[in-house]
């Protein structure tokens, strides 16, 4: 297998699916001539021309209400929000319209559109991009949302969501396109809602996605040290989410701390603990624990942005906390 970044899996994967079906094409600002701000459309507006790699206004209401109807007339668009943060200006077409056209018309309309959006912290980006929304299209129902991380998942999982009829919100953290890691050479996918163990352990279950994954290896590595072993459960989707995994872990460990990037406050991490909480009560041997951002805007300065993003050290005070109970 040859080592790649989360950069090179996610345009290697839009590659070869473009070249797999004729039917997808690419949207958004400085997708083509200028290959992404990511570098992550690299060469596609050369192989596959410009009525297949649209470069489009700067206008994220426009060309996202564009491959929607694209995408019910059976082309099967990728949208490229430039910033996650973004997304808050065709909030109408996904939320309203995407979410709800093939339940409205009875299945006769699929919707398989993919929105890539580059979301969370670090590097200075300051508070207007710098925003983790997942958990609001999680509390939408008819959307799918991808939140992978290593390479392998990530070329994995937007093959997936390209292949749906549904309409996917797929995060890419934008601290992760320079990650590394082992991606077969050979074409594969990944099924929604299914969790990766990371790490096996027996004493606490941590539950974490996106960054904070890789956050919480580095926190059990830790932890080892001082003879604590940790479960650490890689969601990789969050809509569909993978509570078996989650709960049979919590059945050998009784503790679990669950993790984000995002604000605490309303965040997907709370929603897990419900339903923990509903689905197992009785396994628990201590009150979950998360672990989230501060309820604040981003800072630009960079010692500040460190002190609200959490971080490992945050993790471990977590299992700490959790184990005393």
């Amino acid at each position: 297998m040859a080592e790649i970044t989360v950069r090179q899996a996610i345009n290697e994967a839009l590659a070869e699916e473009m070249r797999r079906d004729a039917a997808i094409c690419v949207l958004g600002c400085d997708v083509g001539a200028r290959e992404g701000p990511f570098g992550v459309t690299k060469g596609l507006l050369k192989e596959f021309g410009a009525k297949r790699v649209v470069d489009t206004p700067i206008s994220e209401p426009s060309f996202t209400g564009m491959a929607l109807g694209a995408a019910a007339r059976g082309l099967r668009p990728v949208v490229e929000i430039l910033y996650s943060d973004w997304i808050t200006l065709c909030m109408d077409q996904i939320v309203n319209m995407a979410a709800k056209i093939r339940y409205m018309f009875g299945g006769k309309i699929n919707v398989p559109l993919v929105i890539r959006a580059p979301f969370g912290a670090g590097g200075g980006v300051a508070a207007q991009h710098s925003q983790s929304f997942e958990a609001w299209f999680n509390h939408v129902p008819g959307l799918k949302i991808a939140v992978p991380i290593t390479p392998y998942d990530v070329k994995g999982l937007i093959k997936t969501s390209i292949r749906d009829d549904n309409p996917v919100v797929f995060f890419e953290h934008k601290r992760s396109y320079s990650l590394k890691g082992e991606v077969p050479e050979g074409d594969y996918t990944i099924p929604f809602g299914r969790a990766a163990i990371r790490r096996e352990g027996k004493h606490v279950t941590v539950v974490a996605y996106s960054m904070m994954s890789e956050r919480a290896l580095v926190a059990a590595s830790e932890l080892e040290k001082k003879g604590i072993e940790c479960e650490v459960i890689d969601l990789r989707t969050i809509l569909p989410l993978d509570y078996a995994t989650v709960m049979k872990s919590i059945e050998k460990t009784g503790r679990v701390v669950v993790a984000q990037e995002a604000n605490k406050r309303g965040g997907v991490a709370g929603d897990i603990v419900a339903e923990i909480v509903e689905r197992g009560f009785d396994l628990l041997d201590a009150p979950p624990v998360r672990v989230g951002g501060l309820n604040v805007p981003m800072p630009y300065n960079a010692g500040l942005e460190n002190m609200v993003i959490p971080n490992e050290k945050d993790i471990v005070e977590a299992v700490e906390t959790v184990l005393k109970n």
